[in-house]
């Protein structure tokens, strides 16, 4: 099963990046009354009879003039696409300002949005996140200034002036396979899941350690179990707020389980037609949305979940 239609991947826009260290380029792409404006109030997407609301002309030009701050995200055919961080104002004014009718968080939505809608919107959130963050220099204090369309935080220190680019923080997430001829899959149940919340092992990947070598260690230390080879299947885009996910396969050595009892507090072997029935019945099959739920139908044979349109 191909892994190319993922939520929140493959934005389907010139990202312009050549284009975004020319300060007049940009302030003329913003004052376009062409320009489409994607609003977003404290990581919500702004929604209108449930769709995410896109502005142009006036309105998207005075939410411009209210962002905290607005960041180029590129260009679609002719029209430049930007988000406006309004989270600085209460959201009933916000949803006055952008004629919206709630707020709401993006996976929610991701079951109606098609992926290049879904793509854009996770791009958004990601890149308003870490500028919001990212106000001061983790060198000497300072504040910092945008630049760069949004795309680059510069430290104002009279002696730094250090360069601050968008932080991506990659995870590991792994279906392991037991060793021996009847499928099985390894499924575990995290510290604070419910009584059956069962999910694939994940984890993020630390310093000097290649992506093989996160799945063999986060597998062992949390399960107990010994993983042998291990296969790249695919990674997603995981702005929640800065994540990549990149997803594998795995085969164990041995089919012994013993938990961390930390990370961990259960984790067992699922024949195929228990992981479907899980799937079926709802429980423990992974997001919809997530490169984890993906693996895991892929795994048990079924079609991953479709886009909305």
């Amino acid at each position: 099963m191909a892994f190319d239609d993922l939520a929140y991947t493959r934005t389907p826009h010139d990202r312009a990046a050549s284009r975004r260290d020319d300060p007049d380029w940009v302030a003329g792409q913003l004052a376009r009354p062409d320009a489409q404006v994607i609003p977003m109030w404290r990581d919500r997407c702004l929604v209108r009879a449930g769709r995410p609301v896109v502005l142009h002309g006036a309105q998207g030009q005075a939410v411009l003039a209210a962002a905290a701050q607005t960041a180029l995200l590129g260009v679609d055919g002719a029209a430049p696409v930007f988000t406006a961080d309004v989270g600085g104002q209460e959201e009933a004014a916000v949803l006055q300002l952008t004629a919206a009718e709630a707020s709401a968080d993006l996976r929610s939505l991701t079951a109606v949005l098609s992926h290049r809608l879904a793509a854009t919107l996770a791009y958004a959130r990601g890149l308003l996140y870490w500028n919001r963050h990212t106000r001061f220099c983790g060198s000497c204090g300072s504040p910092t200034r945008s630049t760069q369309a949004g795309h680059v935080q510069v430290c104002a220190g009279p002696d730094c002036g250090r360069q601050l680019f968008p932080r991506i923080e990659p995870a590991v997430i792994v279906l392991v396979e037991s060793p021996g001829s009847e499928p099985r899959c390894l499924l575990a149940r995290h510290r604070g899941a419910g009584p059956d919340s069962f999910s694939l092992i994940a984890g993020f990947v630390e310093i000097g350690e290649s992506l093989e070598d996160a799945v063999r260690r986060e597998v062992t230390e949390e399960a107990g179990v010994k993983v042998g080879a291990v296969t790249y299947r695919g990674s997603q885009a995981w702005p929640f707020p800065a994540g990549l996910m990149v997803g594998f396969v795995a085969r164990a050595v041995e089919d012994s389980i013993a938990v961390d009892g930390s990370e961990l507090l259960e984790a067992r072997w699922f024949t195929r037609d228990e992981v479907l029935e899980r799937i079926v019945a709802g429980p423990g099959a992974g997001p919809a949305d997530s490169i984890g739920g993906h693996l895991l139908r892929s795994w048990a044979g079924l079609r991953p979940a479709q886009p909305g349109c």
